[in-house]
């Protein structure tokens, strides 16, 4: 006769122990995440695609992609969709466009759906002068002021990016002013130099990943106007540099949401650089400790397993 109450089933035994590694996952493109049968929760590091880098003439430095940490609560043992964002485009042609293509959103999607912001393009140097809105925000082109884009675009706390730069002037003052910068994660994009012979402003600075400290998210730096002078860097965190004479911006690094550099002048058919595409890294801590009653019971031993005070809660 059955001793469990007529049902067949295994005899687990009660307080067993169990415990998990810390584990890390980076994601360079889009794809599933599946948590360790004990992970709850998540600490993230999502960084989005970076801004194409503006062109003709002296086009501005594009804005880093949005960069977002913190915890994130998970299902375990489940499937969690994994966007990564590409870079944006840089146009075929300086001029008439001159504006590049903003970076692409990378997402993690758990309890809630955190989404990091593209870079924003930076503004192109013979027209489209306007820097885009952004995670960070792409630099303001040649010839035009005040133009810079936004980062931080839409608002999340804390921030995720910084505006782009200013450049140098407008042409009315001084149509050989530098280009600005796009913004990083852990600065604004530089103001771009005035008046002849000056370069464009730096990129601004990326910041460091808390999972495994690589750098993400800095911003390209702005084209120079005129021939030859010093190319502009790019932000630390894979911003491309900004031309620093009649040459194409420099793309931002692959897998850093860096920014891409502006294009130089004088020729008005030079273009910005690419942006990197982004990353998303997660990190599972390491779990001990933990037990379960699990499997079917006879409702003698659940007695004499509460009695003697052996029962897991």
């Amino acid at each position: 006769m059955p001793t469990n109450g007529g049902i067949i089933g295994p005899e687990n035994r009660a307080g067993t122990s169990l415990s998990q590694a810390a584990k890390t996952t980076t994601f360079t493109s889009s794809g599933t995440f599946t948590a360790q049968p004990l992970t709850t929760a998540v600490t993230y590091v999502i960084v989005a695609g970076g801004g194409a880098g503006g062109g003709g003439y002296a086009g501005a430095g594009a804005g880093a992609g949005g960069f977002r940490t913190g915890p994130l609560a998970v299902t375990s043992g489940q499937g969690h969709t994994v966007t990564i964002g590409a870079g944006g485009a840089a146009v075929t042609a300086g001029h008439p466009t001159g504006k590049g293509a903003s970076g692409g959103d990378s997402s993690l999607a758990g309890a809630s759906t955190i989404t990091s912001a593209g870079g924003g393009a930076g503004g192109g140097g013979a027209s489209s002068h306007q820097g885009v809105d952004g995670g960070s925000g792409g630099g303001c082109g040649n010839d035009e002021t005040g133009s810079q884009g936004s980062g931080n675009t839409p608002p999340v706390s804390p921030s995720q990016g910084n505006n782009g730069g200013n450049s140098g002037g407008p042409e009315a003052t001084n149509d050989k002013n530098g280009a600005g910068g796009g913004g990083g994660i852990g600065a604004v994009g530089g103001t771009g130099g005035v008046g002849d012979g000056q370069s464009g402003g730096n990129g601004g600075a990326g910041g460091p990943s808390p999972i495994s400290s690589s750098t993400y998210a800095g911003g390209g730096g702005g084209g120079a106007r005129q021939t030859p002078m010093g190319a502009s860097s790019g932000g630390s965190g894979g911003g491309g540099a900004g031309s620093g004479g009649d040459e194409n911006g420099t793309a931002g690094t692959t897998n850093t949401g860096g920014g891409g550099g502006g294009g130089g002048g004088p020729s008005n058919n030079r273009t910005g650089g690419s942006g990197g595409s982004g990353i998303v890294e997660i990190k599972e801590a390491t779990l001990t400790g933990i037990s379960k009653a699990s499997g079917i019971w006879k409702m003698n031993d659940v007695y004499d397993y509460q009695s003697d005070g052996e029962w897991p809660t």
